[in-house]
């Protein structure tokens, strides 16, 4: 039953949660302080030296100068390492969590990306001038924004993803290839849900990535998942959006359907275009004074931020990583952008850190399983990590919900100067969706899988080879389903003696409606 006295919290019906990528705070968001000075942004005077060990080394100052970013600049657990720390990682000798260091110099972004491409510190070390992004200018006038959110670990995509619905990575710091095939066993905010008598719905454009969890591939969950284009504005007019929603995006760049993710190399003016059309979807529901919508990024891509990262956190389950990083989930990744929008939240407020439910508790990915459990009234945390998290319900401030929400947002003008490069290499995360895409069509028990399943395929075929691969799992969901399979079952396909077609370079987007439509859940 819900608590008395929480206000404009029990008016909130529908969380809706959407994760980008790749981006830190201050290259998304930074320069936003020059219009609200209460940000804790930049000013143009922070820096990071090429060499840390050279007292002479050339400073690069941080600008405002980005715009299409390529190629990808580092973001793996040991970059993040230098990053954050100064000085490169070493295995062996170098614990990934100094000791003596209580607070992160955040000096090593400009060293790091020089190594992995020369001027890249140049891309590191540049923002996005607020006009560039004129979607999240307007959402941080009239809504509010966090200038302490973090990144759950400071590693690569797939474990910060993790965290978001789960409040653990279950010891992953990279991609596992074989945990991936039985699927990441913890319990998720989504069963949670489901067991109290909520929904949930993942709106998803490609295969969606939830499917890392072991647990919604249960039959029973099957149904939960709708395609964003034919269902989401359906839905939200309709007024038929569930208590928990997910809006997935296109994870591949392609030419006519452009990723839309904000992950380099794709273009930021299509993450714009694509923020706008889910705000204005909500803003147009009927159930729009229930919506509590957040906006966050995974991690911060190799991106500049000056906020330390904090130190001295707990960790989720006492799982360690593997080696040679042996990391035990004591400290959080980089700053990244988020935003809480609501007609229950005062315009232009900025949060800063929470305040609990304890002494150190911050914002970050676990904050999002820990809020919808206080929403729900859901009976136990998931992890150590969530119930220690801030919790931003407290940004409902309102007695009334406010009528003057803007109805449209901004367009965005195009960013980069070509079109999608369709034939490109795969991103480290778009062969980590590729690999999912083999676990769920049978793929993953042939001698392809997983390396040389992704050596040498383009962007276009992985696009293609992952809605091939949903289209198979959701017939064989269905085939369960008619054989009268449980609804706990988790639904495995078994492999067949077929390798996969051989690769084209013809353009996959031509296919890709027929496929939208296949692979409706």
């Amino acid at each position: 039953m819900p608590e008395e006295g929480r206000g404009a919290v029990d008016r909130i019906k529908t969380v809706v949660v959407l994760v980008q990528e790749n981006r830190s705070f201050d290259h998304m968001l930074g320069w936003m302080k020059s219009l609200n000075p209460a940000i804790d942004g930049v000013t143009g005077r922070e820096s990071n030296p090429l060499s840390t060990a050279d007292p002479a080394s050339r400073v690069i100052y941080f600008g405002d100068q980005s715009e299409y970013v390529d190629p990808d600049p580092g973001h793996s657990i040991q970059a993040i390492y230098e990053q954050v720390y100064g000085v490169p990682f070493t295995a062996g000798s170098t614990p990934i969590t100094p000791p003596d260091v209580k607070v992160p110099p955040m000096n090593g972004f400009a060293q790091e990306a020089e190594k992995e491409k020369a001027g890249m510190s140049e891309t590191v070390m540049n923002g996005f001038r607020p006009d560039a992004v004129p979607v999240y200018k307007e959402l941080l006038r009239e809504f509010a924004v966090c200038d302490r959110w973090f990144a759950a670990v400071p590693a690569s995509t797939q474990p910060n993803r993790l965290f978001v619905h789960s409040a653990t990575s279950h010891g992953l710091t990279s991609n596992d290839t074989k945990t991936l095939i039985a699927g990441l066993p913890q319990k998720t905010i989504f069963d949670s849900l489901y067991d109290a008598g909520y929904s949930f719905g993942i709106y998803y454009q490609y295969p969606p990535a939830t499917l890392f969890y072991r647990n919604l591939r249960q039959l029973k969950y099957i149904g939960n998942f709708h395609q964003f284009d034919l269902d989401f504005k359906r839905h939200c007019k309709e007024g038929k959006l569930p208590n928990y929603v997910v809006v997935e995006q296109r994870y591949f760049d392609l030419k006519i359907l452009p990723g839309n993710d904000d992950h380099p190399s794709h273009d930021v003016s299509e993450g714009q275009k694509f923020v706008k059309e889910v705000y204005e979807a909500l803003r147009s529901s009927p159930q729009w004074e229930e919506m509590l919508f957040v906006i966050i990024y995974d991690e911060h891509g190799g991106f500049y931020d000056h906020v330390p990262t904090p130190v001295g956190v707990p960790s989720p389950d006492g799982i360690v990583g593997a080696e040679p990083f042996n990391f035990q989930f004591d400290r959080l990744g980089v700053r990244v952008p988020a935003f809480f929008i609501s007609p229950w939240v005062e315009p232009g407020r900025v949060v800063h850190k929470p305040s609990g439910p304890h002494p150190t508790s911050e914002y970050e990915h676990s904050s999002i399983p820990a809020t919808v459990k206080k929403i729900f009234n859901l009976e136990d945390f998931l992890t150590k990590r969530d119930a220690w998290a801030g919790t931003f319900e407290t940004v409902l401030t309102r007695t009334t919900p406010r009528t003057d929400c803007p109805v449209t947002l901004p367009e965005a003008k195009k960013l980069r100067p070509t079109e999608a490069a369709e034939t490109a290499p795969l991103s480290e995360f778009q062969a980590e969706l590729v690999q999912l895409g083999a676990v769920l069509n049978g793929d993953h028990a042939k001698d392809i899988y997983p390396d040389k399943l992704v050596e040498g395929m383009t962007v276009a075929e992985a696009a293609k080879y992952c809605n091939d691969a949903f289209k198979r799992f959701l017939e064989e969901c269905e085939n369960c389903r008619k054989n009268g399979a449980d609804g706990s079952h988790i639904v495995v396909v078994k492999p067949t003696n077929d390798e996969p077609p051989p690769k084209k370079k013809t353009s996959f987007a031509s296919k890709m409606f027929a496929c939208f439509t296949c692979s409706r859940a």
